[in-house]
């Protein structure tokens, strides 16, 4: 049976989507990213070890094992947001992000509870996980939902816009309280502050979200609901492997960079470079701010051009510009050369708008809460949430400061594979055997 045509949307909605989206999104992954960004102070007080680098070591480690619960969260939510909409399930992870936030910002330190301090803020760090695991998937999915023909990859870039402001305003918390604070201030206590201000995030997570609509094409879906069988892990995995392979390929490479640039560059200036922490983090303010104007282009570059001819040159600049900027702040450490550095993360922002829209039009409306976050979490895991772990352990173990480059050339390897199996969905967007192809636009726009 097919779907009728999807309820007519206002301008003013299609607007309202994008606000609440980008600005829920940039608060949840603000809370999920920021643990990263104070790894060395939260080093000290949880993971104490007979050596900075090893304390170091086992912070990442935490760091990483967040994403572990993330394909489980993806899958949870992915499901869920697929059988019952994409607006309930946004609510219920905002919600759950602000509880692990906070635990982190009020726990006691190893040297007030001992063993228990670690334990706590891996549960911490899980529920943070298992929230961000349905993020993407939900969010892009009602993102490119909502968008007119023609425009899903502007659309769906905003997804990435919030995770460029996450960056940002996760660095300017950074950068104002190890500068502002005296080192004995922002030890005690100022460390501490994004995580209690994190909690916020979900009373307004939760205004914010109530306010929309669900999406007109899952509305559409509904209609049929009665007669379609939905069964969408099984569903994604038989009928479209192609499409899992492709995705996961694209975001592994984009992960990669992201989580190598926005959060492991940082702390390799600082302690293998001996540069000053508030300097990495103010260029990480700044080009994560950029970035925020990029992807949006990108986006919309990749509905006039095609997803792949603005994501395959990404990722070859990238990787050309990463290795001569790297061996040149490794050869002359300054912060001039740091920014230079920084700056080839530019790059990840063209790489980034086109993804959410490439990655969720080539499954259908039934299917894609549940195909994107399957990927998605699957492959920030392994190449993302472990990038700072590993190119710690890499630069560690080798004595090779440069070793990074080798991580960012596998990952680019991998995305061109994703890039070479990609194939661009019809103008409607939507995937084969889509029971849901008509995707008729509002007369009044967006």
């Amino acid at each position: 049976m097919t779907a009728p045509n999807p309820p007519q949307v206002s301008a003013e909605m299609r607007r309202r989507v994008v606000i609440s989206s980008t600005i829920g999104n940039a608060l949840e992954w603000f809370d999920f990213t920021v643990f990263g960004l104070f790894a060395g102070v939260i080093a000290k007080h949880f993971f104490p070890a007979d050596n900075p680098s090893n304390s170091l070591l086992l912070t990442f480690a935490t760091f990483g094992i967040a994403f572990a619960a993330r394909p489980i969260g993806g899958l949870v939510f992915g499901i869920y947001a697929d059988k019952n909409g994409r607006k309930r399930a946004m609510i219920v992870m905002i919600m759950m992000m602000a509880v692990g936030t906070g635990l982190i910002g009020i726990l006691p330190t190893y040297q007030a509870i001992g063993i228990a301090a670690p334990i706590c803020v891996l549960l911490a760090r899980l529920i943070q996980g298992f929230s961000a695991g349905g993020e993407f998937g939900s969010a892009s999915a009602m993102l490119i939902e909502f968008a007119p023909p023609g425009r899903r990859g502007y659309y769906g870039s905003w997804q990435m816009v919030s995770q460029m402001l996450a960056f940002a305003i996760g660095a300017s918390f950074a950068f104002t309280l190890s500068s502002r604070l005296s080192p004995e201030a922002f030890d005690s206590w100022g460390w501490r502050v994004p995580f209690i201000l994190g909690v916020l995030i979900g009373p307004v997570g939760f205004y914010l979200r109530r306010a929309i609509d669900e999406t007109p094409e899952f509305k559409a879906l509904m209609a049929t609901r009665g007669t379609v069988e939905n069964s969408p892990l099984s569903d994604v995995i038989r009928q479209y492997p192609r499409e899992l392979v492709t995705a996961f390929c694209m975001i592994a490479v984009g992960t990669a960079i992201n989580y190598v640039a926005g959060v492991y560059i940082t702390t390799y200036a600082v302690t293998e470079l001996k540069l000053k922490l508030a300097d990495a983090q103010f260029g990480l303010i700044v080009f994560s701010a950029l970035n925020a104007v990029v992807v949006v282009f990108s986006g919309w570059l990749s509905d006039k051009i095609g997803r792949r001819n603005v994501l395959l040159p990404s990722v070859i600049l990238y990787c050309i510009l990463f290795y001569f900027m790297l061996s040149r702040l490794v050869a002359n450490p300054t912060v001039e050369n740091l920014y230079w550095l920084q700056a080839t993360s530019l790059l990840l922002g063209m790489l980034a708008g086109p993804a959410p829209a490439a990655m969720s039009e080539i499954f259908p409306v039934r299917l894609r809460s549940t195909g994107v976050s399957l990927v998605y979490n699957l492959a920030v895991m392994l190449f993302g949430g472990l990038a700072p772990f590993i190119n710690t352990w890499l630069v560690q173990s080798t004595g090779n400061k440069l070793a990074p480059v080798f991580y960012i050339f596998f990952a680019a390897a991998v995305g061109i594979v994703g890039f070479v199996l990609y194939r661009e969905p019809p103008p409607a967007g939507l995937a084969k055997g889509d029971d849901n192809r008509s995707s008729a636009p509002s007369p009044a726009g967006g």
